[in-house]
């Protein structure tokens, strides 16, 4: 019997453009998960450390809303980073009892930067793409996603 998650995929793959972003989304889980393996970090971890690349002196708190995990899962998960030499912990010059967290790490070096290879990758392919079709493309996935979020 199929599973439920068998069945959505067989739903959705019965358009051309519906099999292509399960194609897509298969293909950047694969790399997404290829680059964690290669970095020995789980996907919680890999997740927090992009965030706090992009969000630069990151308060935990804004890594545990980010993650949706609770207070002693984002320090346990901090300390991971730090002894991994991913992230360092700041103490906050007015606050003491706050910390921040910056990463120590370039996420544009190997090996860190096979975190986001898969979506240069995307990226660079867009770019090549005539911009009026890239916009309407942007639009279409922009109504999928809402009408998908409508159906939950």
């Amino acid at each position: 019997m199929p599973s439920s998650s068998d069945s959505s995929s067989a739903s959705a793959g019965e358009t051309p453009l519906g099999r292509a972003l399960l194609a897509y989304g298969e293909a950047r889980r694969g790399a997404v998960a290829e680059a964690r393996r290669e970095l020995s970090l789980n996907e919680l971890d890999a997740r927090a450390l992009l965030f706090v690349v992009d969000n630069p002196g990151a308060r935990p708190s804004d890594v545990r809303d980010h993650l949706g995990i609770t207070s002693a899962g984002v320090t346990t998960l901090i300390d991971r980073l730090v002894q991994r030499g991913a992230v360092r912990r700041d103490l906050d010059t007015e606050d003491r009892r706050v910390n921040h967290i910056t990463a120590i790490i370039d996420p544009d070096e190997h090996p860190w930067s096979l975190l986001r290879a898969f979506d240069r990758s995307v990226d660079a392919a867009i770019r090549e793409l005539d911009p009026v079709e890239s916009e309407r493309l942007a639009r279409i996935l922009e109504h999928v996603v809402a009408a998908s979020a409508r159906a939950d």
